[in-house]
């Protein structure tokens, strides 16, 4: 991540999180569909509409540190088991996410870390406490190399957040290499890699596990019309697709707060675009 700028809402510059050969950016346009795909799209919703979970003055923030960025301690007070142990070189007064997640995200580029927090609150001594915590490697297709199977992260899934995002750096230039992070209502007790952990008591297969990848299908045919970030997101969900990271409200998409969204326009585009538009992949690796 050497060519990103620092600070919040850094530009990266053209530098991608992971290797290309990683999952979340792989081109998946050409993959198989998933045998129970219909029914796990009428779970989500058939005739409910994309809606961008992202704006002008909300979404999920990150902040670019150098290497020099002072560590501090933080304190777990929840899943401090399935989390890496601190230091973490987050500043005092890194932005969080609001409401109850209150997701805070660091990139270290000198040392190409991402560092994610979840129910984070910084404290009067530069210390953070945070329910959990997960440090990924941003340089390696072993991202979490001390997570254990099973484990979760600053995400229901276990996976890492930013690299999901939809920020409006990719959008504005026409192309977002990479996988979308989505949420849906209701999921499945089982996750699918590169996920790595459930958050569901449900064993109905009809419902999606965490990690669960949908695509665009290739029929749909990109209004013209629609502005450039709506395009390159929906060209993105066609070649990249998107993946099921957290229980939340159906098929709301993921991105980085910025004042330069045009929510009105995003809404209008992205919500005429439906559940029955989309396909499941197939599902290799899942665990129950």
């Amino acid at each position: 991540m050497a060519t990103a700028d620092l600070g919040i809402g850094a530009r990266l510059n053209g530098a991608i999180p992971f290797p290309a050969d990683n999952p979340w950016n792989t081109d998946i346009s050409g993959a198989p569909v998933d045998a129970n795909s219909a029914n796990l799209i009428a779970s989500i919703g058939l005739a409910t509409g994309l809606h961008p979970d992202f704006g002008p003055a909300f979404g999920i923030p990150y902040e670019v540190v150098s290497g020099s960025q002072a560590p501090v301690t933080i304190n777990f007070t929840a899943y401090g088991d399935e989390s890496e142990p601190g230091p973490y070189p987050i500043p005092p007064d890194a932005p969080v996410e609001g409401g109850g997640d209150q997701h805070v995200l660091v990139i270290d580029r000198d040392h190409n870390r991402l560092y994610e927090l979840f129910g984070a609150v910084a404290q009067s001594d530069g210390s953070w406490n945070a329910a959990c915590g997960a440090v990924f490697h941003l340089d390696a297709d072993n991202v979490r190399p001390t997570a254990q199977p099973g484990w979760t992260s600053a995400d229901a899934a276990g996976l890492p957040i930013f690299p999901g995002l939809v920020r409006y750096e990719e959008a504005s230039a026409g192309l977002i290499a990479h996988a979308v992070r989505f949420t849906v209502q209701s999921s499945r007790r089982a996750y699918v890699p590169p996920a790595n952990h459930w958050a569901s008591s449900s064993t109905s297969v009809n419902l999606p596990p965490m990690g669960m990848r949908v695509r665009l299908k290739a029929s749909f045919a990109i209004p013209a019309n629609f502005s450039t970030q709506s395009k390159a997101i929906l060209q993105a969900l066609k070649t990249y697709g998107m993946i099921v990271a957290d229980n939340g409200s159906n098929w709301y998409i993921t991105g980085a707060p910025d004042a330069r969204w045009d929510s009105s326009t995003l809404n209008r585009e992205l919500g005429s675009v439906k559940g029955s538009d989309f396909e499941v992949l197939r599902m290799d690796g899942l665990v129950t």
